[in-house]
């Protein structure tokens, strides 16, 4: 009796999983264990390896010569460049295996450019760009774009970006000036100079739009950190790099934008539910954070699919 199915198998490859979702296809010499999950509309190309502990949304594309072994998981839209390499076990030796495998994840919407290679026990963020032949060593946050050995982040996707723009969309008068971001607000501040130093100041309320009730420093940063990667429920923040330059992402759920902070006459305002990242320290970098509330765990959100989903709330 002839087999019914609503998803394609190449006659030269061997799929033995029947768990396969509707539209997918599976091109020549792929092999797909019994025990691996394929959802909907996924591409399969030629060469490729699924072990058994393996799941993979719908809508993802799997390129020529990648294997994905137990304890790998891909979730939807979700694109792997040719040679892709996964690992699951840190201390691999002939004939000796873990007690388990380290679980993989790959969120939705990521991309694995070609010859990237993945440690095992990570997580690859939504929408993250992995670049070609990137090692990635540790996991990377939502968006981020990575790239080099090890991997190290150097840009966040669908960003406007405020590089080199910043002095132009600044105001000549002291004052803020609006972003893209909702509330976010981009500040000069007043400066005099002569030939004694320099001096830049801000009032509260007037520069700073919030009474301050505390402030902390952050430095000597290895320029590979990030930092940030968080939202305020109720906490107002504004951010000058007072030595050096810090990159700072501004995120409202909706839209996302980048600015530079080089000197001390130059602020971001950082709302609450506004998601927040600062990265690319310079060597000599130190950010003054000024908050509007003593310290409060609760006051966190860490998890960028948590404030997506009270945003959209």
């Amino acid at each position: 009796m002839t087999e019914l199915r609503d998803y394609f198998v190449h006659p030269q490859a061997l799929c033995e999983s029947t768990t396969i979702g509707s539209g997918t296809r599976i091109w020549a010499f792929a092999h797909v264990l019994p025990g691996a999950a394929i959802g909907r509309d996924c591409n399969v190309c030629d060469h490729v390896f699924i072990e058994n502990d393996v799941h993979v949304g719908n809508r993802v594309t799997l390129k020529c010569g990648v294997q994905l072994w137990d304890g790998v998981t891909l979730e939807d839209d979700v694109f792997v460049g040719p040679n892709v390499s996964f690992t699951n076990d840190r201390f691999p030796r002939s004939k000796v295996y873990p007690e388990s495998f380290a679980r993989t994840l790959i969120r939705s919407g990521a991309s694995l450019g070609a010859n990237a290679t993945i440690l095992p026990g990570l997580t690859i963020g939504a929408n993250a760009m992995i670049g070609a032949g990137a090692v990635v060593t540790r996991s990377v946050p939502a968006n981020a774009i990575v790239v080099g050995n090890p991997a190290k982040i150097v840009g966040y996707v669908e960003t406007t970006s405020s590089l080199g723009e910043a002095e132009k969309r600044l105001p000549v008068e002291v004052g803020a000036t609006a972003t893209s971001v909702k509330g976010v607000t981009l500040h000069r501040l007043a400066e005099v100079a002569d030939m004694r130093g320099n001096l830049s100041v801000g009032e509260c309320k007037r520069d700073i739009p919030f009474d301050v009730q505390r402030y902390f420093l952050v430095y000597d940063v290895p320029t590979a950190e990030t930092r940030g990667e968080h939202a305020h429920i109720r906490c107002h923040q504004f951010l000058v790099a007072i030595r050096g330059s810090v990159h700072v992402v501004a995120d409202d759920g909706v839209s996302r934008e980048e600015f530079v902070l080089n000197r001390p006459s130059v602020g971001v305002y950082l709302p609450p539910m506004t998601w927040g990242i600062q990265y690319r320290y310079s060597s000599d970098a130190m950010l003054l954070v000024l908050a509007s509330d003593s310290y409060d765990p609760a006051d966190y959100i860490r998890s960028y699919d948590e404030f997506i989903a009270r945003v959209r709330a």
